[in-house]
């Protein structure tokens, strides 16, 4: 009922960042600045990973005629990686990170192509006038032929995927987020995200350009969701569209933006109005919670009935240009929006951009309602040939804090620590020089290079980065595929890191949020007792002891390291009142006692 969104509270503000937690940015003395420009030889900074790997995108993206298709997002599934590109995906075995294996690649133009896996079925997204019902590269001259959705792939067998049906839809399919049923295993709802006008009546029935938010014939101002059976793929349909929009104002603008937008071709401009689509949206199905990130706004929808999503919450905010995509913390009380300004295609990392806008904003859920804290931005001058802004990552998992790794395409890689909402900090990097050289300089009519104009710069980077059972995965948009593996650092320890790698998943959508759970570990708990000696959350003398406590439980067996672990986590309970951080003090005694319960 309209009511229920009415009802949903709605809050449109320019936000600023209190300036005691404004952040350097950038960084006149960041190791990135300067390195060396080159499409297979620029020069890398990196800091708390290695690189393990460098995997050159598949050739039969590069065409004869030098055209060369743009590498999208990544999904997991057992020990293959689905890379999607805008002609199609390459599906690679990375058993072994060092050196993955190309087991086939699939040319289907497609877009944006980005992918989902569930089990043995690939979901990829297609949107744009052409892509071709049958994959060919021809473009589409019948409107029949057109197909603009969400492709379903069937790959039990990686080497020869086989296209299952195409489900189209009236807007296309920018991005897509898969939500499962809470009452069906046999069912999964795909959000999707369509950026683009509906396609006209003539082409898909029941597609309708609408203006008016209140129109509900209109294929507007909704988010489409299909539903798939999983046993039977083929017999998937767009089920019905969610008007999570209707009753939004329009977002507030920056001094300068324009008041209007465009309707229909041939149509007078239209009053500005709330969200039409999203760009993307991130499902976190454990808590029943969705993140929208759509355009002018960032919502907030309780997906209990994934059927019946209600918006719960909005924020607009002049700082953001695009609300692009979301991570939720692992609790599900905070989460990190990103801003895609200028489109990803800009340079917005230089040394005259601003801070607030194409970056990240930190926000708490409180309530079912979202409280804006903080912004972050990788604190790198990068160069006016790279094109570099927030864009797509997700969660590392380390027990106790709440650390995301994140695509900046040609600003790299970074990794933050969101543990502190008010306060976001970069933990470790990973960077190319510019994928083009600076232009020359003409030196005037008799310089050979007098009246020239530099070429547009390649746009390129890292699309999406991810953490996923163990490595670092990112979608190099031109290069190819990069992995890497966490270092030690003074900000990241050993137990930290290896208890990050206790936390593996068969598959894994990063849109598709999922609940990490750690095994009972020792080095789970001490990446509690390193984090309360990083920031001196217990006294020194309390946590040396209980170190040693640890190492001589380690030791022991059977009922010994049982009673060790039983009369540690006993000791620890006393040690949280005088404790600065009694909170992580608390939770190490649980995981202490955790420990002891799983000790036979």
């Amino acid at each position: 009922m309209r009511t229920s969104l009415i009802t949903a509270a709605l809050t449109a503000v320019a936000f600023i960042a209190p300036m005691a937690n404004a952040q350097t940015y950038p960084n006149p003395k960041d190791p990135r600045n300067g390195l060396k420009s080159g499409a297979t030889d620029a020069g890398i900074a990196i800091e708390g990973m290695k690189q393990v790997s460098f995997t050159q995108k598949a050739a039969e993206f590069d065409s004869t005629d030098g055209l060369k298709f743009a590498n999208s997002d990544m999904a997991f599934g057992g020990k293959y990686l689905y890379q999607g590109n805008f002609a199609g995906f390459t599906v690679w075995d990375i058993s072994n990170a060092a050196k993955p294996v190309k087991v086939s690649v699939v040319k289907c133009t497609t877009s944006q192509g980005d992918p989902t896996i569930l089990g043995h079925l690939l979901f990829v997204s297609a949107e744009g006038g052409g892509n071709r019902n049958d994959c060919g590269s021809q473009g589409v001259q019948d409107p029949k032929d057109h197909m603009a959705g969400v492709r379903i792939f069937d790959v039990s067998n990686p080497a020869a995927p086989k296209l299952v049906k195409n489900v189209q839809t009236c807007k296309g399919s920018h991005t897509h987020t898969l939500v499962p049923s809470k009452k069906d295993k046999n069912i999964v709802y795909l959000y999707v995200s369509g950026n683009q006008g509906a396609r006209p009546n003539t082409e898909l029935a029941g597609c309708n350009n609408g203006t008016d938010p209140a129109d509900t014939t209109n294929s507007m101002f909704r988010l489409d969701v299909i539903k798939v059976p999983l046993n039977a793929p083929e017999k998937a349909e767009v089920l019905f569209g969610a008007r999570l929009f209707t009753d939004m104002l329009p977002a507030p603008r920056r001094a300068g933006a324009p008041a209007g937008r465009g309707g229909p071709p041939g149509a007078p401009p239209v009053a500005p109005t709330g969200p039409r689509n999203c760009h993307d949206v991130t499902a976190y199905p454990a808590m029943n919670l969705l993140a929208g990130a759509c355009a002018s706004y960032g919502l907030l929808v309780d997906i209990s009935n994934p059927e019946k999503p209600i918006r719960l919450d909005a924020k607009a905010d002049t700082n953001f240009s695009l609300w692009h995509t979301a991570v939720f913390s692992n609790d599900g009380k905070k989460v990190i929006f990103t801003d895609e300004w200028g489109g990803g295609t800009g340079p917005m990392c230089q040394q005259g951009s601003m801070m607030e806008m194409g970056g990240n904003t930190a926000l708490v859920i409180d309530k079912k309602k979202m409280v804006q804290k903080s912004y972050f931005k990788m604190p790198s001058a990068q160069t006016a040939q790279e094109n570099c802004v927030s864009h797509n990552g997700g969660l590392i998992p380390v027990p106790g804090r709440d650390v995301m790794v994140q695509g900046w395409y040609q600003g790299g890689i970074d990794i933050i620590d969101f543990t502190d909402p008010d306060k976001q900090v970069e933990i470790g990097y990973f960077d190319r020089g510019p994928i083009d050289a600076p232009p020359l300089v003409d030196a005037g009519p008799t310089s050979a290079t007098a009246g020239a104009r530099p070429a547009r710069p390649t746009t390129g980077g890292s699309w999406g980065a991810y953490y996923w059972n163990g490595h670092i995965y990112s979608s190099e948009i031109a290069r190819g595929m990069d992995i890497l593996d966490l270092t030690p650092t003074a900000n990241l320890s050993a137990n930290e890191i290896a208890a990050a790698k206790l936390v593996t998943f068969v598959d894994y959508n990063p849109q598709s949020q999922p609940k990490i759970v750690w095994p009972a570990a020792f080095v789970v708990v001490r990446s509690y007792l390193d984090q309360l000696v990083r920031n001196t959350g217990l006294a020194a003398a309390r946590t040396s002891a209980i170190d040693a406590a640890l190492t001589s439980a380690e030791k022991a067996t059977g009922a010994a390291r049982k009673t060790a672990l039983t009369a540690l986590a006993a000791k620890v309970d006393a040690d949280v009142a005088g404790a600065k951080d009694g909170a992580r003090v608390k939770t190490m005694a649980a995981e202490i006692r955790r420990l002891a319960a799983a000790t036979k």
